[in-house]
């Protein structure tokens, strides 16, 4: 990625509210509490792909190794935490995430099923670079700017793949119509959403 990539390298329609960063320096407990569940939930939808569609093998060594990376990034904000004295507080329901999963209704193919999941996971891990980004430009605590720095790299592999296995399991051109419509109710619920202490908050 480059050093100043704009946000439409991700497609987003609107951009994180810059009030956004100032609350989670003040709220550092809870941003990394957050974010510490973010990846474990992370790793459980990897593995749900693998339980729900085995019979994709790229896709399953995909998400096979993706689900090992999440929780070695759920162990490196739990190691920041215990660096800092501070203990993992409870899990907090995502909303923004819950938001997405709904959009699409039920029914329909498994494969219209899995390109429908393919590409909220592909938003999630979108708007997730783009809040690391903010993060590691906007923090003063150098150790934190490092190591957003180095997940926002991560995570715009993961979108990136997401996006590529929607595209190369459906139809392209309703996969991408698909796309832009999610981007759209995206930014309708990022309007919605209060500024809080939450990675996607």
């Amino acid at each position: 990625m480059e050093e100043k990539e704009p946000i439409q390298m991700l497609h987003l329609k609107l951009p994180t509210d810059p009030r956004w960063v100032n609350i989670v320096a003040k709220n550092i407990e809870d941003i990394l509490t957050d974010h510490a569940y973010c990846e474990q939930k992370a790793a459980s939808a990897a593995i749900s792909f693998i339980i729900g569609f085995p019979e994709y093998t790229e896709l399953v060594s995909e998400m096979s190794d993706l689900a090992q990376e999440e929780m070695s990034h759920f162990t490196m904000v739990h190691d920041l935490m215990k660096e800092r004295g501070l203990t993992l507080g409870r899990e907090r329901k995502d909303v923004y995430v819950n938001k997405l999963r709904f959009y699409f209704p039920k029914g329909g193919s498994r494969l219209e099923s899995l390109i429908n999941r393919l590409l909220v996971a592909a938003l999630v891990e979108a708007r997730s670079c783009e809040r690391f980004r903010l993060l590691s430009e906007e923090l003063e605590d150098k150790k934190l700017v490092r190591f957003y720095r180095k997940l926002m790299i991560s995570e715009a592999g993961h979108y990136t793949m997401f996006l590529k296995f929607a595209r190369q399991y459906g139809d392209r051109e309703i996969v991408d119509k698909k796309w832009q419509e999610l981007l759209d109710y995206e930014a309708s619920i990022m309007k919605e959403l209060s500024v809080s202490n939450t990675m996607h908050g």
